[in-house]
């Protein structure tokens, strides 16, 4: 009897094994869809992963995704006003935090990002900045260049930092080396999110209420203005590609690959006068990203001019 309990209680173990697996894949390929949906660009670089670091990914992706979402328009087209807005992106950080201590969540995007930060050892410290980021967006009062830092580290660096987590699994490092990698997460995650800052100005501005740069309108900023920004996020590139021999080869080229994209369009918003900034929304061709990626796998770097 004793015997047919221990194969019973074995067998329902099994079981449960694998409804998690199942639901595991399902978490992840959730996350997939977010980041096929709303990114075309890190989309590409993602699919130069390999396989283990695409899922985590994706997975660290979709949440950002989901909680960008909440504050810049997805919620309030719903009907949320600020305050429930600010209720739900609440509720996201407490649940997301949950998850990672429990293993679990009934919201397959939350649930695939607390796997991944249970593999990796993404915790508290990387989290709460995010969403604390997340909530000065719902906040029209105008930054200055203090706390302008602290936003783009929320928003952008740590997000650099939680896929370096996943890049450097099972990775040894020096203490030098691992200072290196990890000022080149943030550098190249706080260079994408200016890039962004000034690619979406007009729709920043117009549509949400916001300007991120200090002392600088958006409706007249000046050419020297615009060079002053881009120099800046020039310097964050530089600095971030001197990490990129560092990384394992599983990420190398994905990573490059992000970086000379955010380059390229550096350059085309260098290229756009202010006139234009302020009604057109610049990006890279489809067609540019794809050739890019290319060079990229054939190790010939940046190619396109």
């Amino acid at each position: 009897m004793t015997k047919q309990r221990t194969i019973g209680q074995t067998d329902a173990r099994q079981q449960q094994t694998t409804n998690l697996s199942t639901y595991n894949a399902a978490a992840q390929a959730s996350s997939a869809v977010i980041i096929s949906e709303y990114s075309t660009s890190f989309g590409l670089a993602a699919r130069l992963l390999e396989p283990r670091m695409r899922g985590q990914v994706r997975a660290i992706y979709a949440l950002v995704r989901i909680a960008d979402e909440l504050v810049d328009g997805a919620a309030a087209g719903a009907g949320l006003d600020v305050d429930a807005q600010r209720e739900l992106l609440d509720d996201l950080e407490t649940e997301t935090l949950a998850a990672i201590g429990r293993g679990f969540s009934t919201n397959l995007v939350v649930h695939s990002f607390a796997v991944t930060a249970r593999e990796t050892g993404i915790d508290a410290s990387l989290v709460q900045p995010f969403f604390a980021s997340m909530r000065r967006d719902l906040d029209i009062i105008p930054f200055t260049s203090e706390t302008l830092a602290s936003y783009i580290y929320g928003s952008a660096e740590v997000v650099g930092l939680m896929c370096l987590r996943s890049f450097l699994q099972e990775t040894s490092l020096s203490t030098a080396e691992m200072a290196c990698l990890e000022t080149g997460a943030r550098r190249l995650g706080a260079a994408f999110q200016k890039i962004n800052f000034l690619r979406d100005l007009a729709e920043d501005y117009e549509t949400l209420g916001r300007s991120y740069f200090p002392g600088i309108d958006p409706s007249a900023m000046s050419e020297a203005d615009k060079t002053r920004i881009l120099d800046d996020i020039d310097a964050d590139l530089a600095a971030a590609s001197l990490a990129l021999p560092l990384l394992p080869p599983g990420c190398r080229g994905a990573v490059r690959a992000a970086h000379d994209l955010f380059a390229r369009l550096a350059r085309k918003l260098r290229n756009t006068p202010c006139t234009e900034l302020c009604t057109t929304r610049v990006r890279v061709p489809d067609g540019e990203k794809l050739l890019l990626a290319a060079g990229v796998l054939l190790g010939r770097g940046t190619r396109i001019k």
